[in-house]
C-alpha cells in the first residue's frame, strides 16, 4: 500500500528545506573566503520559494482533507502542528538568506537537520497514536471511515430523542389545553349553580316569612271569635 501522498510531500518539503540551509550556510564560507555569492543567492532565492509554495500546498490539501473527513480531527491538529514548523523554519531561513553570513556556526546548528540524539525529524513519526501503529494508510482511512459512521449514527439517534421529546412536548401542551377548556366549564357551571342556590334561599326565606304572618293572622282572628262567643253567650 502507497504512503500518504500528504506526508510524502511533507517529508520532501522538510528535505527541501535542509538543502537550503546547506546552500545558506556554504554560501557564508564562501563570503568569508573571499568567493562570489551571487551564483548560489540565485539558487537559494528559488529554492526559498518552492519551499514556500510547497508548504502552501501542504497547508491547502490538509485543508481540503479535513473538509472532506479523510482525516480525523485530532490527524488535522497534529499535520497542522507539522506545517506550523515548517512556516517557523522557512522564516528562520528567510532571515538568515538576508544575514551576511557572519555567524555561521550558530546558523548550522538552528536550520540544519537536527542531531540524531535529539529524536527524529519527522514529529509525526514520534508522536503515532498506538491505535493507528502497524497500519498502513488503507487501513487508517477505513478506522477513520468506521468512527466518522458511528460519531454520524450517534448523532441520528440523538436526534430522534430529540424529536421525540419535542412530540411529547406538543401532546402535554395539547393536553394541559383540553383539562383547561375542562376547568373552565367546571368553573362556569358551579358559577351557575351557586347563583341558582342563592336564588332558592331568598325563596325560601320569602314563604317562611310569609307563612309566619299567616299563623299570627290566624290566632288573632281565633281570639277575636272567642271573646265575642263569650260576650254573647247567655249567663246561666
Amino acid at each position: 500500500m502507497a504512503r500518504d501522498p500528504w506526508l510524502m510531500k511533507y517529508d520532501s518539503t522538510c528535505h527541501l528545506a535542509q538543502e537550503v540551509a546547506e546552500n545558506i550556510h556554504e554560501r557564508n564560507r564562501q563570503k568569508r573566503t573571499g568567493g562570489n555569492p551571487s551564483k548560489p543567492n540565485v539558487t537559494i532565492r528559488a529554492s526559498l520559494q518552492r519551499l514556500q509554495e510547497q508548504i502552501s500546498q501542504l497547508k491547502d490539501s490538509l485543508l481540503r482533507s479535513l473538509s472532506t473527513r479523510q482525516i480525523t480531527q485530532l490527524e488535522a491538529d497534529r499535520r497542522q502542528n507539522l506545517v506550523d514548523d515548517l512556516l517557523t523554519r522557512e522564516r528562520q531561513l528567510q532571515t538568515s538568506f538576508k544575514k551576511d553570513g557572519t555567524e555561521p556556526d550558530m546558523m548550522r546548528s538552528t536550520l540544519m537537520s537536527r542531531d540524531p540524539s535529539t529524536g527524529p525529524t519527522n514529529p509525526w513519526l514520534m508522536e503515532e497514536p498506538e491505535e493507528t501503529k502497524g497500519l498502513d494508510f488503507g487501513e487508517i482511512k477505513h478506522q477513520q471511515q468506521r468512527i466518522i459512521q458511528e460519531q454520524d449514527a450517534g448523532l441520528d439517534a440523538l436526534v430522534t430523542v430529540i424529536a421525540r421529546q419535542k412530540q411529547m412536548g406538543q401532546d402535554i401542551g395539547n393536553e394541559l389545553e383540553e383539562q383547561n377548556e375542562i376547568i373552565d366549564d367546571l368553573t362556569h357551571l358551579v358559577d351557575k349553580t351557586d347563583c341558582r342556590i342563592q336564588n332558592e334561599t331568598r325563596r325560601v326565606k320569602l314563604v317562611d316569612k310569609k307563612s309566619a304572618s299567616c299563623g299570627m293572622l290566624v290566632v288573632i282572628v281565633l281570639l277575636l271569635i272567642a271573646i265575642v262567643v263569650v260576650a254573647v253567650w247567655p249567663r246561666s
